[in-house]
Protein backbone atom coordinates (compact mmCIF):
# COMPACT_ATOMS: atom_id res chain seq x y z
CA UNK A 1 0.00 0.00 0.00
CA UNK A 2 1.53 3.15 -1.19
CA UNK A 3 1.67 6.21 1.20
CA UNK A 4 -1.38 8.13 -0.62
CA UNK A 5 -3.67 4.96 -0.57
CA UNK A 6 -2.96 4.98 3.50
CA UNK A 7 -3.47 8.70 3.94
CA UNK A 8 -7.10 8.26 2.03
CA UNK A 9 -7.95 5.06 3.87
CA UNK A 10 -7.64 6.86 6.89
CA UNK A 11 -9.67 10.12 5.88
CA UNK A 12 -12.23 7.47 4.90
CA UNK A 13 -12.23 5.62 8.01
CA UNK A 14 -12.14 8.74 10.40
CA UNK A 15 -15.09 10.22 8.00
CA UNK A 16 -17.58 6.82 8.67
CA UNK A 17 -16.03 7.26 12.09
CA UNK A 18 -17.53 10.96 12.59
CA UNK A 19 -21.17 9.72 11.08
CA UNK A 20 -21.27 6.77 13.41
CA UNK A 21 -20.84 9.19 16.07
CA UNK A 22 -23.73 11.61 14.80
CA UNK A 23 -25.98 8.28 14.81
CA UNK A 24 -25.06 7.44 18.21
CA UNK A 25 -26.02 11.21 19.40
CA UNK A 26 -29.23 11.10 17.60
CA UNK A 27 -30.52 7.35 19.16
CA UNK A 28 -29.41 9.14 22.25
CA UNK A 29 -31.07 12.41 21.69
CA UNK A 30 -34.13 10.42 21.19
CA UNK A 31 -33.97 7.74 23.90
CA UNK A 32 -33.69 11.43 26.31
CA UNK A 33 -36.71 12.60 24.68
CA UNK A 34 -38.52 9.51 25.11
CA UNK A 35 -37.99 9.09 28.56
CA UNK A 36 -38.89 12.82 29.62
CA UNK A 37 -42.21 11.86 27.44
CA UNK A 38 -42.46 9.08 30.04
CA UNK A 39 -41.90 10.87 33.31
CA UNK A 40 -43.97 13.57 32.43
CA UNK A 41 -46.75 10.99 31.62
CA UNK A 42 -45.99 9.22 35.38
CA UNK A 43 -45.88 12.75 37.34
CA UNK A 44 -49.52 14.23 35.35
CA UNK A 45 -50.98 10.53 36.59
CA UNK A 46 -53.37 10.82 39.40
CA UNK A 47 -52.10 9.14 42.21
CA UNK A 48 -48.47 10.67 41.66
CA UNK A 49 -49.97 14.15 41.66
CA UNK A 50 -51.69 13.76 44.84
CA UNK A 51 -48.51 12.34 46.16
CA UNK A 52 -46.75 15.01 45.20
CA UNK A 53 -48.99 18.06 46.15
CA UNK A 54 -49.11 16.11 49.60
CA UNK A 55 -45.16 16.74 49.98
CA UNK A 56 -45.23 20.17 48.72
CA UNK A 57 -47.83 20.84 50.77
CA UNK A 58 -46.44 19.71 53.86
CA UNK A 59 -43.08 20.76 53.51
CA UNK A 60 -44.48 24.34 52.82
CA UNK A 61 -46.70 23.83 56.22
CA UNK A 62 -43.50 23.20 58.01
CA UNK A 63 -41.53 25.98 56.85
CA UNK A 64 -44.14 28.50 57.35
Amino acid sequence: MTRSMAARWRRLRAIGEAGMTTAEYAVGTLAAVAFAGLLIAVIKSGPVKSALSGIITSALSVAG
